[in-house]
């Protein structure tokens, strides 16, 4: 095989590259297989970090299509220290993988779509669509414009009206449904069924999905080629937490990094959480919910990957928590007030369970701990409207600002 070829995880059957999401024998789902032996002859840290500081970087781990030239450039969003939160919160050694600067649209989802959209050109597909909670719809709408793609993205109806904005803006067709996530994400699958259309998230999901390790390398580059102790991931489909999870036993395997145990958590809202409920209560099985909660972009109540997150959770000796929705609010406001980082409403779930594992002792504060941010706050304004009334307008006058100052002037 080249480098990489989708295989069935239950019986083992190789199926090439092609738009396909199951095994035709046994039904279960494709993921892709690298040959990583092959990678470790190939790459070598120098030439990973003498290449151009986006994903494709990593291009010998994504999967993508031979011949396949760089991009836009999407990822290596910042890594940055937290000290203050991490003061705050209990943690010595904090750091926020900061996916609300990602190029183009501000969501780690812009790193998905990239690669699948460099699958679905080489596939031949001239419409490109998916289901999505806010993020999704606008990268795909995005890329899909710069690449000169058709985009159909079904919604919601509830969504955030700035998610729903930004991805009608870039000319996409917007499809909006009186249902929830998982209906909307069925109706895109007998879609994909009747047309030649190439859905990131239904027949290209398994090359979408992979675009999520690019967080767990970057992530260990940045820290000078080493693992970290923990890393907390917020949970929706359970793709990202897996893939990242993946992602620092790929680097291990091949060569780039010293092995090095990595515990990975996620973090759910409490009105949607079948993964992190079936952590806490030491269940095989993930019972579907229907969402309620302010966090749209964490609002999928049957999880494509939620049994892979489980195993990754597991076998990382890690565990899932879950946030309220005053909570979420809470988070967000701690988040930007300690180290001037503006995440959406799933950066408040993900910094609200990080506080909770490390109080009870889940996550030591002397340990090297990862908080992945993944989308920015100006999509997710809304529920923050009533943390901020109305400020009293003041008359253009120095006595007016020092009446409401309440200090005479000239006093410190």
């Amino acid at each position: 095989m080249d480098l990489f070829q989708l295989k069935c995880e239950e019986c083992g059957r190789g199926y090439g590259n092609a738009p396909l999401v199951v095994c035709e024998d046994c039904f279960a789902p494709l993921r892709i297989e690298y040959d990583l032996e092959r990678v470790r002859e190939r790459v070598s840290r120098g030439q990973i970090e003498s290449r151009p500081s986006d994903i494709w970087r990593y291009r010998e781990l994504l999967p993508l299509p031979a011949g396949h030239e760089r991009g836009l450039p999407v990822g290596f969003t910042p890594l940055l220290r937290a000290p203050r939160l991490g003061s705050r919160i209990g943690s010595g050694d904090l750091w926020l993988k900061d996916d609300a600067a990602c190029f183009p649209t501000l969501s780690f989802k812009d790193r998905v779509v990239a690669v699948a959209l460099a699958q679905a050109q080489a596939f031949g597909f001239q419409v490109v669509g998916c289901a999505s909670t806010g993020n999704l719809g606008n990268a795909l709408a995005a890329q899909a414009a710069r690449l000169g793609l058709e985009a159909w993205i079904f919604l919601p109806v509830d969504l955030e009206p700035a998610k729903v904005v930004a991805s009608a803006v870039y000319g996409a067709h917007l499809v909006q449904v009186d249902g929830t996530y998982d209906q909307v994400n069925r109706l895109c699958a007998e879609i994909c069924e009747s047309r030649p259309w190439g859905f990131v998230n239904v027949n290209l999901r398994a090359y979408y999905a992979e675009g999520s390790k690019s967080v767990g390398f970057e992530i260990a580059e940045q820290l000078g080629w080493r693992l970290p102790d923990n890393v907390v991931v917020p949970m929706a489909g359970g793709a990202q937490i897996t893939r990242i999870a993946r992602s620092f036993a790929e680097l291990v395997e091949t060569g780039l990094v010293e092995p090095h145990p990595v515990r990975v958590f996620g973090a759910q809202a409490e009105g949607c959480s079948p993964i992190a409920g079936a952590v806490s209560q030491s269940e095989p099985e993930i019972r579907p919910q229907d969402p309620r909660t302010i966090c749209r972009s964490l609002s999928i109540g049957n999880p494509a990957d939620g049994y892979d997150a489980l195993r990754a959770i597991h076998a990382s000796g890690g565990w899932a928590g879950t946030a309220t929705d005053s909570e979420i609010v809470d988070g967000m406001r701690t988040l930007a007030e300690e180290e001037g980082v503006f995440g959406e409403t799933a950066a408040g779930v993900t910094v609200t369970v990080a506080a909770r594992l490390l109080a009870e002792g889940r996550i030591g504060a002397g340990e090297t701990t990862v908080l992945c941010l993944t989308g920015n706050g100006l999509k997710t304004v809304d529920p923050l409207a009533r943390a901020f009334p109305p400020q009293p307008v003041l008359a253009p006058q120095l006595d007016a600002f020092e009446a409401r100052l309440g200090v005479p002037a000239g006093v410190a």
